[in-house]
């Protein structure tokens, strides 16, 4: 594709392709707001609908089911209208479960709307795919990476951030029980914000929108579901499905867990919370970069061995933070294993685009959706009423060591027999 960027410039608004690069990853940190906004807020939501804890869990649960499958039909609309058209949509139909989850009164209605939101969270599939489209192959990972990091960063604004706009209603003299509800319009009127930013200032690609230029889609050969019997793909699943899976889960619990473990007051914890997130700032594209590095030196084994070794470090950092003794030392731990974490993020789709370069979309989904139902298995563990979330954290941890311990022994090679495609499905599009 013509005028593909081959530098990245991040302070950079000049152009089409850099104005695309920055509203993009806005756009996904701004849905991170509508996503995850009720997170921080569940102290007082658990207490005013009168939640149990396998209520809260299947909240938790629903929060990240229905992305998975609108993750998979977002990149096809991607294709068809163009990821311009795609973005709006979304934004406009994404609010609307964000401004009336405030008339939720039940746990059935709170559950539903829950539901519906989660598909918000298919916008970073927009996002890896319109920021693809605008740079040429040798900076397009670097250039996902950051947007990708950038745009989960939202994630940890958020849990700071929400509980901020509630304290201010509070402070109106609204009610608790009213002061969430209110909190919600926020996220609301910022994605409307950002779809007409969206419409205004971005194009499909570098030449222009899709039906201005007539781009039709490359003709792809026929998807070869027999890539699946290929033991590297799943081990990639479970890798992602330790890292992503287990950064949403700790999005949606973490307030929880520090104000029922360390007394924190709904502000503290969500600031607490927020600094996890933060980490998305360097921590994902530094995993990505040091993929690369360890590739250009060692080659896919040494690709496979750096994402064993944060995976490791994460589980062990997770067990850590489960069964520490102060607040204090849990802040310590939880930063420790967000940053493998993350950079474990990176890692993995540091290898995606090698393992298969005939059906690179078909490998990047298939991993991505490992990500998002890896949150969904672990929502299970936090609704137990028989397990605690110092017990669900310790399971998962030992559950991420056994999986860095399948990564190590998986040989992980470079498929040579097609270059990196050019058509705009790339790795990585699906996380």
């Amino acid at each position: 594709m013509k005028n593909q960027l081959t530098k990245l410039n991040i302070f950079s608004l000049k152009g089409v392709q850099m104005r695309t690069f920055h509203i993009t990853w806005f756009m996904f940190f701004v849905c991170f707001f509508g996503w995850f906004g009720l997170a921080p807020l569940m102290p007082t939501i658990r207490a005013e609908l009168h939640l149990t804890k396998a209520q809260v869990g299947n909240i938790i649960i629903a929060s990240v089911a229905s992305t998975i499958i609108a993750r998979l039909v977002i990149g096809k609309l991607c294709d068809i209208w163009g990821p311009r058209k795609t973005a709006v949509r979304l934004l406009l139909v994404g609010s609307l479960p964000v401004f009336l989850v405030g008339l939720a009164h039940d746990y059935t209605t709170f559950l539903l709307f829950r539901l519906a939101i989660g598909v918000i969270g298919a916008s970073f599939v927009i996002t890896q795919f319109h920021t693809s489209m605008m740079f040429a192959p040798n900076i397009k990972g670097t250039a996902n990476a950051v947007t990708g990091g950038w745009g989960n960063l939202g994630g940890g604004v958020t849990n700071m951030v929400m509980p901020l706009i509630f304290a201010a209603i509070v402070g109106f003299g609204y009610t608790s029980a009213e002061a969430w509800r209110f909190a919600m319009i926020v996220p609301g009127v910022l994605m409307l914000t950002i779809a007409f930013l969206y419409f205004k200032y971005t194009k499909d690609t570098p030449e222009g929108n899709y039906d201005e230029i007539g781009f039709i889609k490359p003709k792809s050969a026929k998807t070869n579901w027999a890539v699946l019997a290929d033991w590297r793909i799943w081990a990639l699943t479970l890798a992602y499905a330790m890292c992503f899976g287990m950064e949403i889960t700790f999005d949606n619990v973490a307030s929880l867990h520090f104000v029922d473990s360390f007394h924190l007051s709904q502000s503290s914890a969500g600031f607490w919370a927020g600094v996890f997130g933060f980490m998305n700032i360097f921590a994902r594209a530094l995993g990505g970069i040091v993929s690369d590095k360890a590739g250009s030196k060692f080659g896919m084994r040494g690709k496979g061995l750096l994402l064993a070794g944060v995976l490791l470090l994460e589980g062990c950092g997770l067990l850590m933070f489960a069964h520490a003794a102060s607040f204090a030392s849990a802040i310590a731990f939880m930063l420790l294993f967000a940053l493998f974490l993350k950079m474990s993020n990176g890692a993995t789709y540091g290898i995606v685009p090698f393992v298969d370069t005939k059906n690179v979309g078909l490998v990047a989904g298939v991993v991505g959706a490992g990500g998002n139902l890896g949150g969904m298995l672990f929502g299970f563990l936090f609704k137990s009423s028989s397990i605690t979330y110092i017990q669900a954290f310790t399971y998962i941890g030992y559950a991420v060591i056994m999986v860095s311990l399948i990564i190590l022994v998986t040989r992980f090679r470079k498929d040579t027999a097609v270059q990196e495609e050019t058509r705009p499905a790339i790795a990585g599009s699906i996380a």
